[in-house]
């Protein structure tokens, strides 16, 4: 791991002392459908709106037998509720069907689950029982790119060269604090330069120096 990696790391746990899952969840099935919600929707949106879907759903069984019409007016604020609605639906039957009701620990199986994705699941594995992963978003892989940590197309290959560049107890820390700089910093149209404390090293900045 090289030394401007570790630096960049330091600069954001100084600037985001505290990045973390903002979704509100007590445990593993919670956080999965907040996740699954939380596609092109605030996390704030979200918790909103699962403390009104948890107070009616426990259980992938609960998610299950819940009518869909019902469903989808709790959800509706997310956006997109028709297909979030038949993705929670069918994410929790084959939670059920594969694993007796319990959301697995670990990518490969996560992964099995309908409508479950490499980025799903490594937050799943990260926050639900602490081990290492970063998950790539938007948030993730804008940031990651942008200021020059990588340099990559795709989030699964942002995602494997992450891994390369920070050692593997850094994962999942490092994920929030990417996040957090997107979300609040480093915005995809309008990134806060003034208020970076990465601007010695970071590749959109200097590029943009340039052109003034």
């Amino acid at each position: 791991m090289n030394q401007k990696n570790i630096e960049i790391y330091k600069i954001l746990d100084e600037m985001h002392p505290n990045a973390g899952c903002e979704l509100v969840h007590y445990n593993p099935f919670e956080l999965i459908v907040a996740v699954i919600l939380s596609a092109q929707c605030t996390d704030k949106r979200v918790n909103i709106v699962t403390e009104e879907l948890f107070k009616e759903i426990k259980t992938p069984e609960d998610l299950v037998k819940i009518d869909r019409a019902r469903l989808e007016e709790i959800i509706h604020p997310c956006g997109f509720y028709h297909n979030k609605a038949e993705n929670l639906q069918k994410m929790a039957k084959s939670v059920i069907d594969l694993f007796n009701g319990q959301i697995p620990d670990n990518r490969e199986d996560l992964m099995k689950l309908a409508g479950v994705g490499r980025k799903t699941a490594n937050v799943v594995m990260a926050e639900a029982y602490g081990k290492n992963a970063i998950a790539v978003d938007t948030h993730v892989f804008r940031v990651s790119n942008r200021i020059g940590l990588v340099n990559e197309d795709t989030p699964e290959a942002t995602e494997l060269a992450l891994m390369k560049a920070f050692d593997e107890n850094m994962w999942s820390h490092l994920h929030h604090l990417l996040i957090f700089q997107g979300r609040y910093i480093c915005d995809a149209r309008k990134p806060k330069c003034d208020q970076c404390g990465l601007k010695k090293y970071c590749k959109y900045y200097k590029n943009n120096e340039k052109l003034k």
